[in-house]
């Protein structure tokens, strides 16, 4: 994969002025800028250093065309229109060599709108002669007027077509200037001025931003990432280092005109108007500074300076002295150590270090990293608070994921990591790059949890994105896992505290097809307890790692969630500060329904490797293995549905042929061909079954109709539409609570619908009467149909099992006679008991979690309930399920679970843990 970024595009309409800012600043002094574009006066060409997002600048609405850029195209060369001074052309010669620009917007149409005929002037966000020159060239290649030539009229009086916001200096020792030195241009106002006084002029003001050096690739050197754009002040000396190191890596973004004409229309009072359009233009170039080098992030000292100066810190320090008996003193020193132990220790040069010292590592154990849907992202975040939610399945997916984001033009989130990461060297390099540690429960420690939750709200408050995973640890099963909401009702409780900028979701899915941490998965799912991480464990895995091959990793962005469209449908609201110690009554049910749209929009995202297309064919199988053909056709069979009844616009699927995803398989080692003059026979090992069934869960939800419609043949030949709508719509609640699947039960129905008519011109299932809506039929025997059909239903088969086992250990029990606890243990051992004696190899199918699952989803629709004792109480109506369960279960199989089912009147002591339960961590922390 590049490193190198595919930049935030400009935005492409509408105007700075969509409102008037609510806050006017104090007024500044009008000081006149020189002309900085001669030799004789080489301005530093600093960076501007903007105010921290939450400070006291105003805080301006995002302008329309800040928030829709443009579907980025190939640039195509341009021809400039006039020749600049002398003086320019040489000195441009000169650094020519050095420079290489990535001008934006990339659509040749794109510069229409700059040049209509009426004058162009361009602004820039600082003074320099580096400026001057880039801007010069760029406006050259873009075939726009020269920004070294007057305007018609020179309206500037400068015989130059651009100005600068400031002149701003940095000293030797990089220090920031006073505030005498912060003007508003003196141009500007001189080009306002002209328009009164003459109504024939309208000119175009465009604002350009330049960065150098914003993304090192992996060539760069240790300097060339020092020396890379940021938001500290540099003098002339830094300046041209960053040109002759980073000088190719340049990027050169042109805003969408502003009539000047509309501005001066608007007939404020001259001094006002030009502080309104400087203070939106310093806003605009914040913006875009913000979204191509990141944030301007204060220091780990400051921040936890404020963390410990908050009001509900304080009380906490002050209830820990009166607990410990202790000074003051000595409470606020524990404090300290504790923020210090969270907070993270943001470092440009080390993200950038990382960056492309990372390229080469992926590159060579990956065959690829591929990023979908990131455009529209970059759409919509502008302007929000973002919070990255994305699955959690190795611990690569932080470092892919903050990696992407950097060499996509995107700055990094601060991450909420487990503080067993915090490991020596490596949890300072994982600090430095943004993370900030938990630790595994807050329980019992007043102190900790109050420095905790200010911190998160420090962080919502000042702008920081940040990334934690919902589900705690990491998935070992390959489902999503039930979410955790803490650290989610963290960030609702912080916005709602202070909801000074709106907060946006943004669900990512990421997909592996292969996992470095397959091996340790399979030795926990075989009851053996979690590792600890070490540091010695790590280094000495690194050289297995780099000569390992682990296939091809997508990340797609999925459908971001705002939060404030969530509180509109689940709260009442007003859009006051909720004050830390008032909890709204409808606080938890938000939190609640924010973390399963999360989830839904996590699942609405999956991509479709080959290896879940191989896994959800070859686990199908008793011994994990079929014909070349069989295996080609199934694959087929798959790509079909996923493509005539597609999940949402957001999932992926590979483009590969099925031929191709074989050989990708033996490829990376998950098949093995057996030769035999009758075909060749592909097949995985029993440890890459139980590995394999890992990735069939990654996808399962795709699947969910065409599994329900053939777990619905297995066992029976004929059934009439309707009994499989109704069936469908009695179960769906129970499967859309544990795979997290978007529909109502209306929707879920109409799909059913279209798959059916996929399965029925496929020919695994024929139409054979109209009544009562038709009669299906599958065919008779063992035919290559049959085959096909019992495969796609195989996977889905094991969730009606474990239904079917709960349902039948609590009727044999009776009502009133097990807790919702005992009811979830004696399932479990139900389970383990059916897997051993049918060797399955899925680790989930006596997952204590997923019974706990259904047992809550029955108690929510009234099927069960809890009596005086706490114990479940039932009525007939769960006879009518053990009914519709023959419909779907074997008669031997239903035979073996009620028989297998635990009796608790038999079940005497302490019920045994079960070995292979799934493992799990806390709230927002990686495990």
């Amino acid at each position: 994969m590049s490193a190198m970024p595919n930049r935030p595009n400009l935005p492409s309409q509408a105007s700075l002025f969509d409102a008037e800012p609510a806050v006017e600043p104090a007024t500044m002094p009008e000081t006149p800028a020189s002309d900085p574009s001669q030799p004789d006066a080489s301005a530093a060409a600093e960076a501007s250093a903007p105010a921290q997002p939450g400070a006291d600048s105003p805080q301006l609405p995002l302008p329309a065309f800040l928030s829709q850029p443009p579907e980025p195209a190939a640039a195509a060369p341009r021809t400039g229109k006039a020749r600049p001074p002398l003086w320019a052309r040489v000195l441009g010669k000169l650094i020519d060599p050095w420079l290489k620009l990535d001008i934006e917007p990339n659509e040749a149409d794109q510069f229409q709108r700059f040049d209509d005929g009426r004058p162009v002037c361009y602004v820039l966000e600082d003074y320099g002669l580096s400026n001057a020159l880039i801007l010069e060239r760029a406006c050259r290649e873009a075939g726009l007027p020269s920004p070294l030539q007057p305007m018609a009229g020179d309206p500037l009086g400068r015989r130059r077509a651009y100005v600068a916001l400031s002149r701003r200096h940095a000293n030797a020792l990089g220090l920031l200037p006073g505030p005498e030195h912060k003007t508003h241009s003196g141009s500007l106002a001189r080009l306002l001025e002209a328009h009164r006084r003459d109504p024939a002029l309208d000119v175009q003001l465009v604002p350009v931003s330049i960065f150098v050096g914003q993304a090192p690739n992996r060539s760069s050197g240790w300097f060339s990432v020092l020396f890379s754009e940021n938001w500290t002040l540099v003098g002339r000396f830094r300046r041209l280092l960053a040109l002759l190191l980073n000088g190719r890596d340049t990027l050169v973004q042109f805003a969408p005109p502003v009539a000047l004409r509309g501005i001066v229309g608007e007939d404020l009072p001259p001094e006002r108007t030009v502080r309104k359009l400087s203070r939106v233009l310093r806003t605009h170039f914040r913006r875009v500074r913000e979204v191509v080098v990141g944030p301007d992030l204060s220091t780990r000292r400051m921040l936890v300076d404020k963390v410990l100066a908050a009001d509900s810190v304080r009380e906490a320090i002050a209830d820990q002295a009166r607990r410990d008996k202790s000074k003051p003193e000595a409470a606020w020193q524990k404090a300290h150590a504790m923020a210090y132990e969270i907070a993270a220790d943001y470092s440009h040069p080390m993200v950038r270090s990382l960056s492309f010292m990372l390229t080469p590592v992926w590159n060579r154990i990956y065959r690829g990293v591929l990023v979908h849907h990131l455009d529209k992202f970059k759409q919509a975040a502008p302007g929000y608070e973002v919070v990255y939610v994305p699955t959690h399945r190795s611990h690569m997916d932080y470092l892919l994921l903050s990696y992407l984001l950097y060499t996509h033009g995107v700055v990094p989130p601060h991450i909420f990591a487990g503080i067993n990461l915090n490991l020596p060297v490596v949890g300072t390099i994982l600090r430095k790059g943004g993370a900030f540690f938990a630790r595994r429960s807050f329980k019992g420690n007043a102190l900790y949890s109050a420095v905790f939750r200010e911190y998160m709200a420090q962080l919502v408050a000042g702008g920081y994105s940040i990334e934690y995973f919902i589900e705690g640890g990491r998935s070992r099963t390959g489902r999503l896992l039930q979410p955790k909401v803490g650290s989610l009702a963290m960030t609702v409780r912080a916005y709602l505290r202070q909801p000074s900028r709106p907060v946006l979701f943004q669900p990512v899915y990421i997909g592996y097809e292969k996992l470095m941490e397959g091996r340790s998965y399979l030795d926990e799912l075989s009851g053996k307890p979690k590792e600890k991480e070490s540091i010695w464990q790590l280094l000495m895995g690194i050289p297995k790692v780099l000569r390992s091959n682990f296939g091809q990793v997508v990340v797609n962005f999925g459908e971001p969630i705002k939060l404030g469209d969530v509180l509109d449908a689940h709260a009442g609201w007003d859009g006051k500060p909720v004050p830390e110690d008032e909890k709204p009554a409808w606080l938890s049910e938000t939190i609640d329904a924010l973390a399963q749209n999360i989830q839904v929009n996590v699942n609405r995202a999956a991509d479709v490797n080959p290896i879940n297309l191989l896994a959800l064919a070859l686990l199908s199988t008793p011994q994990h293995a079929m014909g070349e053909a069989d295996l080609l056709a199934q694959i087929a069979l798959s790509q079909t549905l996923l493509r005539e009844v597609p999940y949402s616009d957001y999932v992926t699927v590979t483009p590969h042929t099925p031929a191709q995803i074989v050989a990708h398989g033996e490829e990376i080692g998950t098949l093995l061909r057996t030769a035999h003059p009758l075909g060749d026979v592909l097949s995985v090992g029993d440890e890459n079954a139980v590995l394999l069934s890992y990735f069939r869960n990654n996808v399962l939800h795709l699947f969910t109709a065409s599994s329900w419609i053939a777990v619905c043949f297995l066992n029976n030949r004929r059934m009439s539409r309707a009994q499989l709508q109704r069936l469908g719509r009695s179960l769906y609640p129970f499967l859309q609570a544990e795979l997290f699947l978007p529909w109502d039960e209306d929707g879920f129905a109409a799909r059913i619908d279209r798959t059916i008519e996929v399965l029925v011109r496929e020919g695994l299932l024929q139409q054979v009467g109209e009544d009562d809506g038709g009669i299906l039929q599958r065919n008779a025997g063992q035919t290559d149909e049959v085959f096909r059909l019992r495969a796609l239903g195989h996977s889905l088969q094991q969730a009606f099992e474990r239904y079917y086992i709960a349902i039948s250990v609590l009727v044999k029990n009776g009502s009133g006679t097990l807790s919702a606890g005992e009811l979830e243990s004696l399932c479990q051992l139900a389970a383990q008991r059916l897997s051993l004696l049918y060797a399955n190899t899925a680790p989930e199918f006596f997952d204590k979690s997923l019974f706990r699952g259904f047992i809550q989803k029955l108690r929510e629709l009234k099927l069960v309930w809890a009596d005086g004792n706490g114990k479940l109480a039932f009525d007939e109506r769960l006879n009518g399920w053990a009914k519709d369960a023959r419909v779907v279960l074997g008669r031997e199989l239903r035979h073996t679970i009620e028989k297998v089912s635990p009796d608790s009147t038999r079940t005497t002591g302490e019920i045994p843990a079960i070995a292979g339960e799934t493992a799990t961590g806390k709230d927002g922390t990686g495990s």
